[in-house]
């Protein structure tokens, strides 16, 4: 597979990602799916999300980990304004390379009232290359 993957349609179930950031817009086509329990956000890696190395670069993975897990703490949570990551840990497991389909799937481990605590998986064309764990202060309204 080539960079032409990013013209290309995304994995089933997935549409364009619903939430802009200026971080997040040069990586731009983004999609997401809403599973009701969690968001997960998908790209086709193409050049710009990549380091000198030519593979997925790190920030890239880290950003959309936090991303993907940020938003689905906020799942259901009418009476937030909000959330904010307060910690995040990352570990990179193999390498991801342009053209493949890479994909972040969220888990909330538990949701409080002050602070809600997830972890993910990040698949390259479905094999593991990275996994993060996250802590978000939930921001009362």
């Amino acid at each position: 597979m080539t960079s032409e993957n990013t013209l290309a349609p995304p994995a089933e179930g997935f549409e364009r990602h619903f939430r802009q950031s200026p971080l997040t817009n040069p990586w731009e086509p983004l999609y997401s799916r809403n599973t009701g329990t969690a968001i997960h956000i998908g790209l086709w890696l193409a050049e710009p999300h990549t380091n000198s190395r030519g593979l997925a670069h790190g920030g890239l993975i880290t950003a959309l980990a936090d991303n993907a897990m940020g938003l689905s703490c906020g799942l259901g949570r009418e009476n937030a304004a909000g959330l904010v990551t307060v910690g995040l840990a990352v570990d990179f497991l193999s390498s991801a390379r342009i053209g493949q389909w890479l994909e972040v799937h969220p888990e909330v481990v538990k949701a409080g009232s002050t602070l809600c605590f997830a972890q993910c998986l990040v698949k390259a064309d479905g094999k593991a290359c990275a996994r993060a764990n996250a802590t978000f202060s939930v921001l009362k309204r």
